[in-house]
């Protein structure tokens, strides 16, 4: 079947180089092969994501030539279905919440480094039903992790088929008990991407290589809810002179830059490759 594949911004920033290579390259592998090409903008953190953005890019692909198929999926519009998975979820015995603080985590000797930097070493995990309660009841913050090693015990076993290397186990213990949800931000990357890759039909994950690990936290989660998981093929990541990679804390070269400089769209197509 012809893929299904699709370019899933944050629009925290404007777009560079890196992310017109990630577009160009998913654009093309669906419009040789006849497939889809779906656009969805993933602005689930409202700290950190602006509309102005969310326009920056459309005008930027188009600039750029890119099309896309059906409407754009904007993630901030569909949060009681990310909610609904988190309440299923926590239903089966699979999330907690934690009241522990990103300072509380750091300082913590027994956290381990994973694929996200600091493991959460679970502090929360033990506390009673009654606990817990009491403390939401009392407007504690909180966030709402998963329980990776019930999650796993629960999923079986896992994988996902990357292009080029073929089927891969899942191992998703290392990543520890990840946040689903949070106080500033209703749900996660990690649940939202994987519901919507499976409510859209996407066959083919097209996306950069620094993504890859997560794969083994999203194949058990698409076990758990019952999602298809689809295929994935994850491109190089472009570079500067340096060989430092573009990225948007860096203040990278934004293709607005590279527009307003002159410079044709056949000219940054060219340079993304």
């Amino acid at each position: 079947m012809p893929p299904v594949t699709r370019f899933a911004p944050s629009p925290t920033g404007y777009l560079h180089l890196g992310h017109a290579h990630s577009a160009l390259t998913a654009w093309r592998r669906a419009r040789e092969a006849g497939g889809q090409f779906l656009l969805r903008i993933e602005d689930i953190d409202p700290a950190r994501c602006r509309p102005e953005f969310t326009a920056a890019i459309l005008e930027d692909l188009e600039w750029l030539g890119i099309d896309w198929d059906g409407p754009v999926r904007v993630q901030s519009e569909h949060l009681p279905e990310y909610r609904a998975v988190l309440e299923g979820l926590a239903g089966r015995g699979l999330l907690y919440p934690c009241f522990c603080s990103r300072a509380d985590i750091a300082r913590s000797v027994a956290a381990p480094h994973g694929p996200e930097g600091a493991v959460y070493p679970g502090t929360c995990r033990g506390l009673q039903a009654g606990v817990r309660a009491a403390r939401i009841a009392a407007g504690d913050p909180h966030a709402w992790r998963i329980d990776i090693a019930r999650s796993v015990a629960e999923a079986g076993p896992c994988w996902f088929d990357e292009e080029g290397e073929g089927r891969i186990v899942c191992e998703a213990l290392p990543f520890g008990d990840v946040v689903l949800a949070r106080r500033d931000a209703p749900a996660s990357y990690h649940l939202c991407v994987t519901h919507d890759d499976a409510l859209q039909g996407v066959t083919l994950v097209t996306r950069g290589e620094d993504l890859k690990p997560f794969c083994h936290l999203h194949g058990v989660i698409q076990r758990l809810m019952g999602w298809p998981t689809p295929g994935y093929a994850h491109h190089r990541l472009l570079t500067d002179a340096s060989g430092r990679r573009y990225a948007k804390r860096d203040k990278a070269l934004t293709l607005r830059d590279l527009r307003t400089s002159g410079m044709t769209p056949e000219a940054v197509r060219a340079m993304a490759r």
